[in-house]
């Protein structure tokens, strides 16, 4: 298959592009930032204009996995515009493109969890009322309904990933780096939240998979999937988990302090990822020895 992984030099990126350069696939990428390794496959992208015509104009893909744009809710709320261009626009130019110049090319779009807010039933279905809490969540849902009107209007065949909580080696930012940036200092601290709040993690290996099987299985109707594994873990088991794999005490509370955006409860439905033949590889205990491993000779 050849492949265009768009955002090619980000965490879920260079995951990707490796992942799928493995397995024999001819893979292109894109990024505002140079990829000096891969540079006989690669678009560098203007980043105060993106112009998506010449990527597509002149190399035919048969899949383009979009895992470009902003994943930072505290900076949406301050700075919308950006975020908008980022995660809404940007995508409505891509599909522009496609449907310019290769309107045959599939197109898997990365959406998110944030979309739904605080869903009123767990498991949250994908076919649940969204309720965003963020500039960030709103611009997801307005892409998965340009994805929707590219389909409807001109036949391009679409589809968004709901993606829950990813992390793994790659990844400089969110909770697990958080902590072990604060844990390094010796200092006790504190965190947002009550630590029982939950999440449904997903880790970076098990998500490339997961991107592989839509690939393969999806009916590209515009459909939205569900990307997780579909168990709920608190906040504070979490933490205890990982600050478990430190050789020292780690001395920390938790604030009880909501953040604007942040949801309190999540966990997903993954029955039609299931449906794929996807099973996950690696538990919340493997997927955060590997990324202590990793983090620590960062």
């Amino acid at each position: 298959m050849k492949i265009l992984v768009i955002g090619s030099m980000g965490f879920i990126g260079q995951h990707l592009f490796r992942y799928f350069s493995e397995k024999d696939n001819e893979v292109w990428g894109a990024d505002i930032v140079y990829d000096y390794i891969n540079k006989d496959r690669f678009f560098l992208i203007d980043a105060s204009n993106s112009d998506y015509n010449s990527v597509f104009q002149f190399t035919e893909y048969n899949l383009c996995v979009n895992c470009s744009g902003a994943a930072n809710v505290p900076a949406s709320l301050k700075n919308p515009l950006h975020d908008y261009s980022l995660n809404t626009i940007n995508v409505f130019s891509i599909l522009e493109a496609i449907r310019k110049y290769q309107p045959a090319c599939k197109f898997i779009n990365l959406s998110s969890a944030a979309v739904y807010g605080n869903p009123k039933h767990l498991p949250v279905r994908e076919d649940s009322i969204p309720g965003p809490l963020s500039p960030y969540g709103f611009h997801k849902l307005q892409a998965e309904q340009i994805c929707k009107e590219f389909y409807n209007l001109y036949n391009i065949r679409t589809c968004s990933l709901r993606i829950f909580s990813v992390y793994g080696p790659g990844l400089k930012k969110q909770l697990f780096w958080d902590l072990y940036s604060k844990a390094k200092s010796g200092v006790p601290f504190s965190l947002f939240g009550t630590g029982n709040e939950s999440r449904d993690y997903i880790y970076i290996l098990d998500l490339v998979k997961v991107i592989e099987l839509v690939a393969r299985h999806s009916a590209f109707s515009a459909d939205v999937i569900n990307v997780a594994n579909g168990e709920e873990i608190m906040i504070k088991n979490a933490v205890s988990i990982f600050f478990g794999l430190f050789d020292h005490e780690i001395r920390y509370s938790f604030s009880g302090e909501t953040r604007e955006g942040d949801p309190v409860n999540w966990v997903a439905d993954i029955t039609k990822l299931v449906s794929y033949g996807y099973r996950p590889a690696f538990t919340i205990e493997k997927g955060l020895e590997y990324y202590y491993k990793w983090v620590i000779n960062e």
